[in-house]
């Protein structure tokens, strides 16, 4: 199972302008991260402040992020960066070190 940085962006041509209606397009996405994170697929969601932007820390096998984030388009862009844990990089340095 691999660990996965996300970085998202939403797609502003799918934001309404009216507020009452961007609040009605933001609440089943936040109600998705939330059931993400009950799952435990989402470790960790965050937002930059100002921004369309954000990022999540998920967890799972390749199909597993893959289809969490099929929920998401085609609001949400995302770029995925695979994370390599403490353990493993010390593992490296052992390998480097031999």
């Amino acid at each position: 199972m691999g660990r996965y940085l996300l970085l998202w962006k939403v797609d502003s041509t799918k934001v309404p302008v009216n507020p009452k209606e961007r609040a009605a397009a933001w609440k089943p996405l936040i109600d998705t991260v939330k059931r993400d994170i009950q799952k435990g697929v989402m470790k960790d969601w965050g937002a930059f402040i100002g921004e369309l932007k954000g990022y999540a820390v998920v967890e799972g096998t390749e199909l597993e992020i893959q289809t969490t984030l099929q929920q998401y388009i085609p609001y949400v862009l995302f770029e995925v960066h695979p994370i390599g844990s403490l353990e493993q990089m010390e593992e490296l340095i052992k390998v480097l070190s031999t």
